[in-house]
């Protein structure tokens, strides 16, 4: 079975024969792609003991564990990449997890929606209430997005932490991803930051 565009284009970014920490790894399809396929030494840390159940059936090596907390306990350096695709926004604090994440993996693979795309903008002008979109597709009350960010508030983080963007991509309605320059998500008002209803960073530590 092929990857979603999104999970395709971070396994792009992963070098073979690596080793790779996938945050909040769901029920492991992407770190099961890359052990197969790339032949990482794949680890997996996930809040949600069913998806660690299904993790562990696909014979991958995914502990129990919250973001928030517990990669504060692993040593720096340890990993080649490690990756977090659509959960820093579900983080209790951001700026903590980006800043361990920097310190145990040589490079760090993110995705995240845009609150600053301009479907958003229209609706929250338009009817005053929280939007809903495709990527965003939560009420207010019930949501697991607790830090909703735009793609120019997310590369301000990146600077505050002390990282550098080594690659971007823009990422359309389908999760379909087209590469971007940096440089280009805060320059101006019709840059990706307003089309684009999400994006995927490389960092790497200053």
């Amino acid at each position: 079975m092929s990857l979603r565009p999104e999970l395709a284009a971070i396994a792009d970014m992963i070098r073979p024969g690596t080793r790779v920490l996938d945050v909040g790894c769901g029920d492991g399809e992407l770190l099961d792609h890359l052990v197969r396929a790339k032949g990482v030494d794949g680890r997996g840390i996930e809040i949600s003991q069913q998806n660690v159940n299904a993790c562990v059936a696909r014979g991958l090596s995914v502990v129990q564990g919250d973001a928030d907390t517990d990669l504060a306990e692993y040593p720096g350096g340890v990993f080649d990449a490690v990756i977090l695709s659509q959960t820093i926004q579900a983080t209790e604090k951001p700026a903590k997890v980006l800043t361990d994440m920097l310190r145990i993996g040589r490079r760090v693979a993110i995705s995240l929606p845009n609150f600053g795309y301009w479907k958003v903008r229209a609706s929250l002008l338009a009817f005053g209430k929280m939007p809903r979109t495709r990527t965003l597709d939560y009420n207010w009350y019930d949501t697991p997005n607790i830090h909703l960010c735009s793609l120019a508030d997310f590369v301000d983080l990146t600077q505050k932490v002390g990282a550098t963007i080594v690659e971007a991509h823009a990422l359309d309605v389908n999760g379909n991803t087209r590469r971007m320059k940096p440089d280009a998500v805060n320059r101006g008002y019709l840059g990706p930051n307003l089309w684009a209803p999400g994006a995927i960073f490389l960092l790497k530590k200053n």
